[in-house]
């Protein structure tokens, strides 16, 4: 190649933020031309928004400029939205522009996947973004004013959470912590509010530690959560929710954190994708294409047993390191690594003080599970800000 290689990154998040640091640390001046493109000009902590969503802390703390992180000497940032990826063409079209590239890094995050049910995408709000939880929050503090003119609208205090998972889990547990507070504020009697949560699996975070989920179901049970485990939600109307069994519960607020799928424009660009997602190679590159590589929501690993690793930001975290490496190799021609995940343990926080984790083959629950939860934080903070980083934003 005669001149300068062009990287393209197509979003901030976990594994776009992580491949871009990577690559100004360790990439030569002139060594590449690396630009990343993102919607805003912040990158946002995904695994901190069920907290600003219930409003038990402000959403700033959940997003970092993208200008503290990066060197605009060695990556240049470009804020718009992408609207089409060419990847025949190596283009990549944004709403005021085009980019081309020869080595394209797609890491553009996930969409709500509402699994066919009707209603749901017009009349459920999701934890999806700074802009979605600062409306939850908003949406839930107006239904409790909405009740004080309207007593009789018991409606406007009853909450339905889609899925068990851990954005449901961790949400439904900073929810009932927020609850006392708004009652107190509005004067509301904390017994009208009812909290249910939906899930169609037969247990609760699907996937983990039998014992941990006992626990967490019963630190949320006590703290008024009703759960419906191995219930479907049939569909999803203005007024509530129609579920298994034909029973229909009336609430003005419902939240789906019941799955994601890929982004829509890889369906467009002609990739070949499983519910949006592409499944990669062992180099996290897309199927015939050597110079595309796809991180995160988008991507799809599988594991020893041939099913998918769950899209959390741990892989996408250490996918973004993987593709930085990778890239460099495929620039220097040195040898380049298969992706392997490396699982450093797993949280899951219940609300203020309570959580469950396992680590290692240790499992974690209380406080000091809640205390590794803060830890992982401070964690990820420092690899993508240093020290002066952890310092402005390790207190949650």
């Amino acid at each position: 190649m005669s001149r300068i290689p062009r990287i393209v990154i197509l979003g901030a998040g976990y594994g776009g933020i992580l491949a871009a640091i990577r690559l100004q640390k360790e990439l030569n001046y002139n060594e590449a031309d690396v630009t990343l493109v993102n919607k805003h000009d912040y990158h946002y902590i995904t695994t901190h928004l069920h907290m600003p969503a219930a409003g038990t802390d402000n959403p700033e703390n959940a997003r970092v400029n993208i200008l503290k992180l990066i060197d605009e000497f060695k990556v240049d940032f470009v804020k718009s939205t992408v609207t089409q990826i060419r990847p025949h063409e190596k283009k990549v079209i944004l709403e005021d522009g085009t980019l081309s590239y020869d080595y394209l890094v797609i890491g553009l995050g996930g969409e709500s996947e509402t699994f066919g049910i009707p209603g749901l995408k017009e009349n459920a709000l999701n934890i999806r973004s700074i802009n979605s939880v600062r409306f939850i929050r908003e949406h839930i503090e107006y239904q409790f004013a909405k009740y004080k003119r309207e007593p009789d609208r018991k409606d406007y205090l009853t909450f339905v959470i889609g899925g068990a998972g851990f954005t449901g889990i961790e949400f439904i547990g900073e929810l009932a912590d927020r609850i006392p507070s708004l009652c107190k504020e509005f004067d509301v009697d904390p017994a009208l509010v009812k909290i249910y949560n939906i899930e169609a699996a037969p247990t609760a975070l699907p996937g983990f530690d039998p014992e941990l989920v006992e626990y967490a179901m019963k630190v949320l049970t006590d703290k008024g959560i009703t759960f419906k485990i191995g219930t479907a939600i049939k569909e999803c109307t203005p007024e509530g929710v129609l579920i298994a069994g034909d029973e229909f519960i009336k609430a003005a607020t419902v939240v789906w954190t019941g799955g994601i799928r890929g982004n829509h424009m890889l369906d467009e660009a002609g990739f070949e994708t499983m519910r949006g997602r592409i499944k990669v190679d062992d180099y996290l590159r897309a199927p015939g294409f050597d110079n595309i590589y796809v991180v995160g929501d988008c991507s799809i690993v599988m594991n020893a047993e041939g099913r998918p690793f769950p899209p959390t930001a741990q892989i996408a975290m250490q996918q973004g390191e993987a593709v930085a490496h990778n890239l460099i190799a495929a620039i220097r021609g040195s040898e380049m690594k298969t992706f392997k995940f490396s699982n450093k343990g797993t949280v899951a926080s219940l609300g203020k003080g309570q959580a469950i984790g396992i680590v290692g083959s240790r499992k974690l629950k209380g406080n000091v599970a809640a205390l590794m939860k803060k830890v992982v934080d401070m964690r990820y903070l420092y690899i993508i800000g240093g020290i002066p980083l952890v310092i402005r934003k390790g207190r949650f």
